[in-house]
């Protein structure tokens, strides 16, 4: 978009009769000059000025000449998609489980709310120790929640959405630093209005990356807490008594041992499971989860 475009919808936007105004100047233009005393009739003596200021009339021979009449024509057509991005709106549902999600937070500082969600989780979960061991079953946690967190990013983020607010960040980026090359004190003025005015680009993509977050969390924490019932943690009941294990430089240690400063063995094992699941299911099903600019 150049700069007299921008400049065009600006004043579009702010005043909406500006478009009227704008296209008078252009109909009554002669040879893309024009002058007061052609359009007065139809125009204020305050738009005439407000397009002299913005640079969209600018000095000519005879009178005013209009300054890029293409670039003005296309500052008055509606913006096309790639201009104005329509961000996803949340369903009930989406809210609903960002509700309950906060909710389940409480079961890890809360001791009651806790053994109600892991009595549930129990019901699944509690059989399988009986099966393989602890490690196995830390195992399976983590490609259940890679996988269903790999679909549901899918499902619910607009990759290509994604890439078209990245796509805006990238260019006004570039135009950023070309103008600084240049030493471009107005463009760098108009850049920085652009700026502000993608402000809403940020939070487009906020919106894009959290809403499949609520429900990962959603099915994600419960796990967490049968985990935490299930092994005493933090002073907690140990509702099972698992083997201990044997991990490099440590020897034989019980899992609520720390390993990594106060992270104990089950939360790293976990999440070495689930970094490797999460590759291997990506790379099984040949998902990118990283949005393209292009």
């Amino acid at each position: 978009m150049s700069r007299i475009e921008r400049k065009v919808r600006s004043l579009v936007t702010a005043d909406a009769e500006m478009k009227a105004a704008i296209e008078t100047v252009l109909d009554s233009a002669t040879d893309n000059e024009v002058q007061w005393v052609d359009v007065r009739d139809e125009i204020t003596s305050g738009q005439w000025g407000r397009l002299i200021e913005k640079g969209i009339l600018v000095d000519g021979d005879s009178g005013f000449q209009i300054e890029s009449p293409d670039a003005v024509r296309a500052g008055l057509t509606e913006e096309s998609a790639t201009d104005e991005i329509e961000s996803s709106s949340w369903t009930k549902w989406d809210k609903g489980a960002a509700g309950l999600t906060v909710g389940l937070f409480a079961g890890y500082a809360w001791a009651p709310a806790r053994n109600v969600v892991a009595g549930a989780i129990d019901v699944v979960l509690g059989p399988l120790t009986n099966i393989v061991p602890f490690y196995v079953v830390v195992m399976i946690i983590a490609l259940a929640t890679g996988l269903y967190s790999t679909l549901l990013r899918v499902a619910l983020m607009d990759t290509e959405k994604m890439g078209e607010y990245k796509a805006r960040m990238d260019e006004i980026k570039e135009k950023r630093e070309a103008a600084k090359e240049r030493g471009d004190e107005e463009a760098l003025e108009e850049i920085q209005q652009e700026q502000m005015e993608a402000m809403g680009d940020q939070l487009g993509m906020f919106k894009e990356q959290f809403r499949p977050m609520v429900w990962i969390m959603f099915l994600t924490i419960p796990a967490f807490l049968w985990m935490y019932w299930a092994l005493g943690f933090r002073g907690g009941v140990e509702h099972y008594a698992f083997q201990n294990i044997v991990v490099p430089f440590a020897g034989e240690v019980s899992w609520t041992t720390g390993i990594v400063g106060p992270m104990q063995i089950w939360i790293v094992w976990y999440f070495l499971c689930s970094m490797a699941f999460n590759q291997i299911i990506q790379k099984g099903l040949n998902i990118s989860m990283t949005p393209s600019a292009n």
